[in-house]
């Protein structure tokens, strides 16, 4: 496995650690990271998305979905079954587990539901209104634009 020193990129730019840890830590965790439940992950609009987790043999009360600060973690734990049962075949896992999805900032849940053994977890992305973009007002002539209106005075420049 290749390593990479992303110590250039620290020295030469500001505020951008979280994206550095992050491609650190996807490019050190090992290859054999567990693909158990298989699961989806789809665009379903411009700032929307969903994560569908194949979850067969749970009920809703065996399933958790928490949003922690930028990670969205699926957990399952499936209770004990009281009745012995003899499998000549039993090829539906109902192991536990724990998926873990990194989000990116402003994305948070907005809904989970649970039907014909697939758990969808609905997604947006809400950039607050002092992130988005805004048009400038460009002022002509010798007048100075403050806050979206043009000043009264006229600013003259001095060379």
């Amino acid at each position: 496995m290749r390593a990479y020193d992303f110590a250039p990129l620290y020295r030469a730019t500001v505020g951008f650690d979280r994206v550095a840890d992050l491609m650190d830590r996807v490019l050190t965790t090992e290859v054999n990271q567990s693909t158990y439940p298989p699961y989806n992950i789809e665009k379903t609009d411009e700032d929307a998305y969903r994560i569908s987790v194949a979850v067969a043999g749970f009920s809703d009360a065996d399933l958790n979905v928490e949003q922690r600060e930028n990670a969205l973690i699926v957990s399952a734990k499936k209770a004990n079954d009281e009745a012995e049962r003899t499998y000549l075949h039993r090829g539906i896992a109902t192991r536990a587990f724990e998926k873990r999805f990194h989000l990116a900032d402003h994305v948070r849940v907005t809904g989970a539901s649970h039907t014909d053994g697939m758990l969808h977890v609905d997604l947006v992305r809400e950039v607050p209104e002092a992130l988005k973009p805004r048009t400038i007002e460009i002022a002509s002539g010798g007048t100075k634009a403050i806050e979206g209106k043009k000043a009264s005075k006229k600013v003259s420049v001095e060379a």
